[in-house]
């Protein structure tokens, strides 16, 4: 039976630490939990990138709710569980998870990117 979500592979990465060169590295973290309204995929998760130093640079996670800027009003609004930190001081905004696979992708290809970024500086 074929995993076309791609949730299988993201539980197999579970624990995993995936050397980036020049002392990066990238962690994933994830497991299945009850669905529920925060989590409907059921799939806790942080997949996160680390300077040479141990500091996270870059992390894709649904570990808290994403609040809203300020601007717009709570009343009706869902708050958002997916969401990226795009550097280390980031709070986080959201990110529209739509499968395992889509997430793995979206998150090298950031991964990627910003590694070039680094080494071109």
């Amino acid at each position: 039976m074929s995993d076309a979500s791609g949730i299988g592979t993201l539980l197999d990465l579970h624990d995993q630490i995936i050397d980036q060169g020049g002392g990066y590295w990238v962690k994933i973290e994830a497991w299945r939990v009850v669905a529920n309204e925060e989590i409907p995929h059921g799939i806790r998760y942080s997949l996160t990138l680390h300077e040479p130093y141990g500091r996270r640079i870059l992390g894709y996670d649904n570990a808290h709710a994403v609040k809203p800027p300020k601007k717009f009003k709570y009343a009706g609004r869902r708050l958002t569980y997916d969401h990226r930190h795009r550097h280390g001081s980031d709070q986080g905004v959201p990110y529209e998870f739509q499968d395992a696979h889509q997430l793995l992708a979206d998150f090298f290809a950031e991964v990627d990117r910003v590694l070039q970024e680094r080494r071109q500086q």
